[in-house]
């Protein structure tokens, strides 16, 4: 499996962040076409204490194939619009493989 990765900095205001996120941007994001699974975590500190980050989303495709085809849909062109509208500046994306424990 390969993982889309967004990976958010904490917001100004946290809770508009997540109305926009959980209520319009992941409902977008979710129509993407070979979109696997969507798991969202809620980033709530660190070993250290504090984080600076706020939320991670992990988007599983089947391959890269898969998630270079996916990302030329016009779903997930409509989510790109969307998440540069409201958190531009506060996301990291990435792009992972899953590795099997050996």
């Amino acid at each position: 499996m390969v993982k889309l990765i967004a990976l958010y900095r904490n917001p100004e205001n946290k809770e508009e962040f997540d109305e926009h996120y959980f209520n319009t941007h992941s409902p977008i994001t979710a129509k993407i076409p070979g979109l696997r699974k969507m798991e969202v975590t809620k980033i709530v500190g660190s070993p250290m204490g504090a984080s600076d980050y706020h939320l991670l989303c992990e988007m599983y495709y089947d391959d890269h194939d898969a998630l270079k085809a996916a990302m030329k849909t016009d779903e997930a062109k409509a989510s790109g619009k969307d998440l540069m509208g409201f958190a531009g500046d506060l996301v990291t994306l990435m792009i992972g493989e899953e590795v099997d424990g050996e």
